[in-house]
């Protein structure tokens, strides 16, 4: 785990600058990154990192990972909805290269969320072919607040970093306070399925479920063992036999209740299958990021409804927002709020 503030804490006040314009910090992977004393032109390396540049300093982000659809545009501020799909620096879905990376003329690149040595090992390739600092980010859940602290003071926006960390804090707090009331046993078991066919889950340990174990619940892919995202058949999910299923496809969410190899499952009859909304993005996943605030909030209720009853309405259009920073209008807000429990 990255101690990235008290580290950029000491870069501010007790580290002297490599020159009169630059700050040398120390990124959650333990590299010492020398960044521009302003950064003003962000290039992200990953979905959540786009996530966080966006609710942090939306005029600073260069480009999008993926280009968003129409859809989501609507739930984004005007001015990214333009912006350039410049692609990912590592992914199932292909890298970007390094001439790429120096023509969107970045001050620095940023990466959120998991931190491992293939992680470390691409910023620094990265790195030393483009000469444009590399800051990794350490993007689990339970450093939502740090992060956006950490990274506010990094690109200058303290004074809206605060806000959001604000927010987290009070958020996860009315949460942990709140399920420290309940018995330990039982808890709801949960299957997560990603995809039109819902076969594609998270083991334990993954970062995409790990609100799961934030929200008191269980994973029941955890059985399979500790590790990523991976691939599943229907007759685990039956053996796991969830109480809940959550989809992040609406298609899995239709077909899952007529197809013969889920019947026996709990969650199949008993009719308790879910969709994260996912304008603009994703409320549960995709990508794991700060968005996952909202989703926690939504589980919440959707598990413990007796424990949790504040106007989920309102709370909705708080969070768009103070994070997105837009006022969500009536149709939109009833798109969101479709199905949702």
């Amino acid at each position: 785990m990255m101690k990235f503030f008290a580290v950029l804490a000491l870069a501010f006040v007790g580290l002297l600058p490599v020159t009169a314009e630059a700050r040398i910090i120390t990124d959650a992977a333990g590299r010492t990154v020398s960044v521009p004393d302003k950064i003003n032109r962000i290039l992200v390396a990953g979905p959540p990192a786009a996530v966080l540049v966006y609710v942090l300093a939306p005029e600073k982000l260069v480009g999008w990972v993926h280009a968003p659809d129409d859809a989501a545009k609507a739930y984004l501020m005007p001015s990214v909805r333009a912006l350039p799909t410049i692609g990912r620096l590592i992914g199932r879905d292909g890298m970007i290269g390094s001439q790429a990376v120096t023509d969107a003329k970045p001050d620095i690149i940023l990466d959120a969320g998991t931190v491992d040595p293939t992680y470390k090992a691409l910023a620094d390739k990265v790195q030393s072919e483009t000469h444009i600092p590399y800051v990794l980010i350490d993007g689990s859940f339970g450093r939502t607040s740090e992060t956006l602290r950490d990274v506010g003071a990094l690109i200058g926006v303290e004074d809206r970093a605060n806000k959001l960390a604000d927010y987290a804090d009070s958020a996860i707090k009315d949460l942990n306070d709140k399920l420290a009331t309940l018995p330990s046993d039982p808890r709801p078991r949960v299957y997560y399925g990603r995809g039109a066919d819902g076969l594609e889950t998270g083991l334990s340990g993954s970062i995409n479920l790990e609100i799961l174990d934030v929200v008191g619940t269980m994973n029941v892919a955890a059985a399979a063992g500790k590790g990523g995202l991976t691939k599943v058949t229907p007759q685990q999910v039956v053996g796991w036999n969830p109480d809940i299923i959550i989809a992040d496809d609406p298609n899995f969410a239709v077909s899952v209740r007529s197809d013969p190899q889920w019947a026996a499952i709990k969650a199949v009859k008993d009719g308790k299958i879910f969709v994260s909304p996912s304008l603009p993005f994703g409320w549960f996943d995709s990508p794991p990021g700060v968005n996952r605030l909202l989703g926690v909030r939504w589980l919440e209720r959707l598990l413990y409804p007796k424990l949790f009853r504040s106007e989920f309405a309102d709370d909705v259009k708080t969070f768009y927002k103070l994070f997105y920073q837009i006022d969500l209008t009536d149709a939109q807000l009833a798109t969101l709020l479709k199905g949702v429990k």
